[in-house]
């Protein structure tokens, strides 16, 4: 998609969504305004930007497909079709970050136009769910979990129980201001439970050992614990 064309996509959905979802229209009038006078060869040149505006205009038009369902029957039906990550995804915290002030989102759409985003777990993370997926695992990622909800994916495994994962490669002990930051950002977003991991990437197993664990505590961890481990 082209950036005439994803900016024409945001006026459409803007229109669509003053009626039905006016928590998603107040979004997207931000987006808009993010993006109005960027011109558009700027624009293709900002992957991450890019990215994260063909990512935004899929789930508000997958808000709005659930929002046009009629009853709560047919949501639920709408929503039985989804791996477990994006029924929590759809279900549950999009539609809290579309309705509350998310303090971070100025901060994050400045780096982003800046330059100044990298990925660079973004292999870690294909290994990681790669590895998932061949153990039956289902994963979800979006740009607004990673810089938003201190969440670099969403896992479930047999028990279809989704929980929020961050990574860091910082040793426990130096990533303590790191991981308090981090439980306090998912119970702002009332996100009930949820793993920190740090690890070595010196290990040859590390992948698989982060996979592993990741899969066990979505089946096992409690409501509202917050777990901190060093593999």
């Amino acid at each position: 998609m082209q950036p005439t064309d994803i900016k024409k996509n945001i006026n459409s959905l803007i229109e669509e969504s003053v009626i039905i979802y006016p928590n998603l229209t107040i979004k997207l009038k931000q987006i808009r305004l993010w993006i109005k006078s960027v011109k558009d060869g700027t624009l293709v040149s900002k992957p991450f930007v890019m990215l994260f505006l063909l990512q935004f205009i899929r789930d508000a038009k997958v808000m709005l497909d659930i929002k046009r369902l009629a009853s709560e029957e047919e949501q639920q039906t709408f929503y039985q079709e989804m791996i477990p990550p994006e029924k929590y995804w759809y279900g549950e915290l999009f539609p809290q970050w579309l309705s509350n002030h998310d303090p971070k989102f100025y901060l994050w759409r400045t780096k982003l136009m800046a330059g100044e985003f990298s990925q660079e777990d973004e292999q870690l993370i294909k290994s990681i769910t790669h590895f998932i997926k061949q153990c039956g695992g289902k994963t979800l990622q979006r740009y607004i979990l990673d810089l938003s909800m201190a969440t670099d994916i969403i896992v479930s495994s047999s028990q279809e129980n989704p929980l929020c994962i961050q990574l860091t490669s910082q040793s426990q002990e130096f990533s303590q201001v790191k991981s308090n930051d981090w439980e306090n950002t998912l119970i702002f977003w009332g996100i009930e439970r949820g793993l920190f991991l740090s690890y070595n990437p010196g290990r040859p197993d590390f992948i698989d050992r982060i996979a592993n664990v990741a899969l066990d505590n979505s089946d096992r961890l409690d409501t509202g614990i917050y777990e901190k481990l060093n593999l």
